[in-house]
C-alpha cells in the first residue's frame, strides 16, 4: 500500500469532496430526520458500485473489499446537524433554521471521499471494509441505534475508527491529533427531575406542599455530590441547567421540573452518582413533604481508545502525512491524556469492539477560523477534506494489510 497514492487519488478528487460537503452543509439535518442527507449519500454511494444498506432508523452501510479473506476494519461517519440557526459568512449557509455546526458534513464527505478510493483499490484490501453513516449523534441515540440493528455484525466488525474535525486549532489543516490510550470522551447522561408538592395560594402555604422550596434545596445538595462523595481523581461535572414552575407570582405551583446533565470519565464514578442523584432527590423531597423523580433520559458511555490500535493509527497517518502532520496528543504538551470535555456516541462502539478516535484540524485561528463547534459562526476549512478522506481510507487498509 503506497501512501504517495492515496494521498494523490485524493487530492484528484478534492472538488468532488468539497461539493458534496457544501451540498450537505446546505441541506442540514437533525436527529433522525435525515431524509435528504440519506438519500443523497446513498446514490453517492451507488454512483461508485456500491450496495449501500439501511441500518436502523437513519443509517447506512456500504462494504468494500470482501474478496480476500481477513478481518473487518470499520470506518464511521455521522450526518446529522444541530437545531441552530446558521450566521457563518459562507455561501453555501443552511437556511432552514438548522447547521452543521459540529463538522459532521465533513465527515460525511469525507467518508465518501474515502469510498470513492477504496472502491478503487478493492481487489487489494485483505479483508473488508465497512463504511458508517450515522444519524442522531447530537443526541447520542444514533451509534446505539445502529447497533441494535446489526452494525457490527454480517460481517462482524474487528476495529473501528472515527474522525472529528476541530475548528479554531493552531495547527495547519489537514493535522491529525491520535487519541492517547484510554477514555478521550466522557460519558454523557441527560436528566429529568419532577419535583411533586400541592399547589395553593401564596397567602397560604400551610395549605399546600412548596416543590419550589425542596427543588431549591435539591439544587444545593446536588452540589454536595462533587464536594463531599467523590476522590480527588473522580473528575464529574453535573449541571443542573433548567429549572420550571408556576405562572403567578402569588401562588405556589404544584410542580417543579428541573433539567440536568452529568458528565464523568468512569463508569464506576457514573453509576455512583447516578445512585446518588436519584437518592439525594427522594430525601430532600421527602425532607419538605414533597415527592421527586428522576427520569434518565439520552446518553452515552465513556469513549475508550485501544492501546494497540492508538499506535498502529498513529503510525499509520504518520506513514501517510509525515510526522509533522500526525502528531499524538503527548506531543501537543497534554501529557499522556487526551480527555476533552465533549461527549460522543461513537463510545458506544468503541465499549464493544477495539476503536481510535482521530481529531483533524480544520480551522486554523490566523485564517480567521476562530469560533469553536456548536457556535453559530463557526467555519470549517475544506482544505482538510482530501486529507480526510485518505486518512480514512489509508489508515483501514494498512491495518487490515498487518492482521
Amino acid at each position: 500500500m503506497n501512501p504517495r497514492i492515496i494521498m494523490e487519488e485524493a487530492a484528484s478528487i478534492k472538488a468532488d469532496i468539497i461539493k458534496a460537503r457544501q451540498h450537505i452543509h446546505s441541506h442540514a439535518e437533525t436527529r433522525f430526520e435525515l431524509d435528504h442527507t440519506l438519500a443523497y449519500v446513498k446514490a453517492a454511494l451507488e454512483a461508485m458500485g456500491y450496495e449501500p444498506q439501511l441500518c436502523g432508523r437513519a443509517g447506512l452501510v456500504a462494504i468494500a473489499g470482501g474478496k480476500k479473506p481477513g478481518k473487518t476494519f470499520m470506518l464511521r461517519a455521522d450526518m446529522d446537524a444541530l437545531p441552530i440557526t446558521e450566521q457563518a459568512d459562507v455561501d453555501f449557509a443552511s437556511t432552514n433554521g438548522n447547521m452543521h455546526a459540529c463538522g459532521h458534513d465533513m465527515h460525511t464527505a469525507m467518508l465518501l471521499g474515502a469510498a470513492r478510493i477504496l472502491k478503487e483499490h478493492e481487489d487489494e484490501i485483505n479483508g473488508t471494509i465497512k463504511l458508517m453513516f450515522q444519524p442522531a449523534e447530537e443526541i447520542f441515540e444514533g451509534s446505539e441505534d445502529m447497533i441494535e440493528n446489526g452494525l457490527l455484525e454480517n460481517p462482524s466488525v474487528d476495529a473501528a475508527l472515527m474522525i472529528h474535525v476541530m475548528a479554531g486549532m493552531p495547527l495547519e489543516p489537514g493535522t491529525v491529533i491520535v487519541s492517547a490510550p484510554g477514555v478521550s470522551a466522557p460519558a454523557a447522561d441527560y436528566f429529568e427531575i419532577k419535583v411533586q408538592g400541592k399547589g395553593c395560594h401564596g397567602s397560604s402555604p400551610n395549605l399546600g406542599i412548596d416543590p419550589l422550596n425542596a427543588a431549591a434545596h435539591l439544587l444545593i445538595n446536588l452540589q454536595e455530590i462533587h464536594a463531599r462523595e467523590l476522590a480527588l481523581g473522580d473528575n464529574a461535572v453535573l449541571t443542573i441547567g433548567t429549572m420550571h414552575a408556576g405562572t403567578a407570582a402569588n401562588a405556589i405551583p404544584d410542580e417543579v421540573v428541573m433539567g440536568g446533565s452529568l458528565r464523568t470519565y468512569d463508569e464506576e464514578t457514573r453509576a455512583f452518582i447516578k445512585r446518588r442523584i436519584e437518592e439525594i432527590a427522594d430525601g430532600t423531597a421527602k425532607t419538605f413533604r414533597a415527592e421527586a423523580e428522576v427520569n434518565w433520559g439520552s446518553g452515552c458511555p465513556t469513549l475508550v481508545n485501544d492501546p494497540e490500535l492508538s499506535a498502529a493509527a498513529h503510525r499509520y497517518v504518520q506513514e501517510l502525512l509525515g510526522p509533522g502532520k500526525a502528531l499524538s496528543v503527548a506531543q501537543l504538551g497534554a501529557g499522556g491524556g487526551s480527555k476533552s470535555a465533549g461527549s460522543e456516541d461513537f463510545a458506544y462502539i468503541s465499549q464493544q469492539v477495539p476503536s481510535i478516535m482521530l481529531a483533524l484540524a480544520a480551522g486554523h485561528p490566523d485564517k480567521g477560523y476562530i469560533y469553536p463547534g456548536h457556535h453559530p459562526m463557526v467555519k470549517f476549512d475544506n482544505d482538510a477534506l482530501d486529507i480526510g478522506s485518505a486518512v480514512y481510507a489509508y489508515t483501514a487498509m494498512r491495518w487490515l494489510e498487518e492482521q
